[in-house]
């Protein structure tokens, strides 16, 4: 039973630290953010504090840092689907959209992934980069069929079809 506490406290402590991890990044306190994800990770490794903390990298010019985060986060949970989009979005900033592809592909189909449209996005951006423009369209519909709301991709989607016509 005192085990169990003991995990418990820890456990909180993980996600407390995450939590602040996640409050300084968002006011752009990089260092500190990072800090507290390190921190959330020596108490208890989740998949979501090694995404972070590539996310906070990927802020910091790190993005080879950001992608190691993420495998290892997939390695933790390979049902979370957010480290799988988030490579491939570093590796599309990286210019290597070939490798990015299979990543994106994984993120649509991940078991456990919250804002599932991001992935057709960002193959709509490897599309584009291509000149495949009815392809980027597809994956564009897709994510707003997915979240109807995603502004950034209503306004790709209005913009490409124009050039349609």
């Amino acid at each position: 039973m005192a085990d169990d506490e003991a995990a418990g406290a820890t456990r909180a402590e993980a996600q407390r630290h995450f939590q602040l991890g996640y409050e300084a990044q968002m006011q752009g306190r990089l260092e500190e953010a990072v800090a507290h994800y390190q921190r959330s990770i020596g108490l208890h490794p989740t998949a979501e504090a090694h995404t972070f903390l590539g996310w906070a990298y990927s802020f910091q010019g790190r993005p080879d840092d950001a992608i190691a985060q993420c495998k290892i986060a997939i390695s933790v949970d390979p049902d979370f689907g957010n480290p799988y989009n988030d490579i491939g979005a570093y590796l599309i900033e990286l210019g290597r959209d070939d490798e990015a592809v299979p990543w994106l592909e994984r993120a649509k189909q991940a078991a456990r992934y919250e804002p599932r449209h991001f992935p057709y996005f960002n193959r709509a951006r490897i599309h584009i980069k291509r000149h495949e423009i009815r392809e980027a369209i597809g994956e564009l519909e897709r994510a707003i069929e997915i979240e109807p709301r995603y502004v950034m991709a209503r306004k790709e989607l209005h913009r490409l079809r124009g050039l349609l016509n």
